[in-house]
């Protein structure tokens, strides 16, 4: 019996699936079959059925996957005390980060945490806020960058930052006259907003009362995929969308003349760094924390939170 065994094990359990299983650990299925079938011969038991689809974790199978996930449990444990003790740090640490995070923030801290920490592996995958909460419940991920506050049970939030949410308008657009907006400039039926799933959408619905005015018969059913795509609707057509700071930062200085500030008190959003209660890797996780905060621009730095959107 090997730790690799039983993490293949583990993530079966966790995919009911063996070849997702697989992709998850970064091997082949066969491989994996492989380790199973072994493990499963030197225990005398059968851990899965694999009969049924999804694949089905036997009732000793399930005894046998929470003893395992607790022996993982205590290795990580064990190293990270070890790295502690030695001064170093090393190993994986797989990261969760929201689709409207991740293109403008990632850039900003990932060149100088993989120059100074060459033995750590980031392992970062781009998830909703329901995916990153689920896979830190279930240990398949260390830590997730999200926006919060979320008031989920067993999950810690440490705040990293706070961004202004801006109004971006096409020049076609009433709006687009003034200097700075208030929700209530926004017409729902102007507005282009993100597909249900983003933490974003909810925010902008939030601020612009998009629930009181859809009951009074308007209509905001534009819905795209990603920021970029939200931007160049707004710029080849009318209408206006809602963007956050970190996305303002590498427009064109014809872009940035779409830009509207907010009257204050101005709108933000709250970033954070959550784990699970019982997270690990804490000395990591710590690193990655302060290396994310010296990265900021002094401007998002310096934010303050007087008006957080909830989310």
């Amino acid at each position: 019996m090997t730790f690799t065994q039983l993490e293949y094990a583990i993530a079966v359990d966790s995919y009911r699936h063996f070849a997702r299983a697989a992709a998850a650990c970064f091997i082949t299925q066969p491989t994996l079959s492989m380790q199973l079938h072994k493990l499963e011969q030197e225990l005398g038991i059968k851990i899965f059925d694999r009969s049924k689809q999804p694949v089905v974790t036997t009732a000793i199978g399930m005894d046998v996957i929470a003893h395992a996930k607790k022996i993982i449990e205590e290795r990580d444990t064990l190293n990270d005390f070890l790295q502690l003790k030695k001064g170093i740090l090393a190993g994986e640490l797989k990261v969760g980060i929201i689709p409207t995070l991740a293109p403008y923030l990632l850039p900003l801290f990932i060149p100088s945490f993989t120059k100074k920490y060459p033995q750590v592996k980031l392992i970062i995958n781009e998830l909703t806020t329901d995916a990153i909460i689920s896979r830190l419940r279930e240990g398949r991920i260390d830590t997730g960058i999200l926006v919060t506050p979320l008031n989920e049970a067993g999950i810690k939030e440490y705040v990293l930052f706070y961004e202004e949410m801006m109004a971006y308008i096409s020049p076609k657009n009433a709006a687009y006259k003034k200097t700075y907006v208030l929700p209530q400039d926004i017409d729902p039926n102007k507005l282009w907003l993100l597909e249900e799933g983003h933490c974003f959408r909810t925010q902008i619905a939030n601020l612009c009362q998009l629930r009181k005015a859809s009951a009074e018969g308007s209509h905001f059913d534009y819905e795209a995929g990603s920021l970029e795509t939200l931007r160049r609707l707004v710029e080849l057509n009318d209408g206006i969308t809602i963007l956050p700071e970190l996305a303002t930062l590498e427009l064109s200085g014809k872009q940035k003349k779409l830009v509207r500030q907010f009257r204050k008190p101005v709108p933000m959003r709250e970033v954070s760094l959550v784990t699970h209660r019982d997270f690990l890797k804490k000395r990591m996780i710590e690193v990655l924390k302060k290396e994310i905060t010296d990265a900021l621009p002094d401007k998002i730095a310096n934010n303050k939170s007087p008006n957080v959107v909830p989310v």
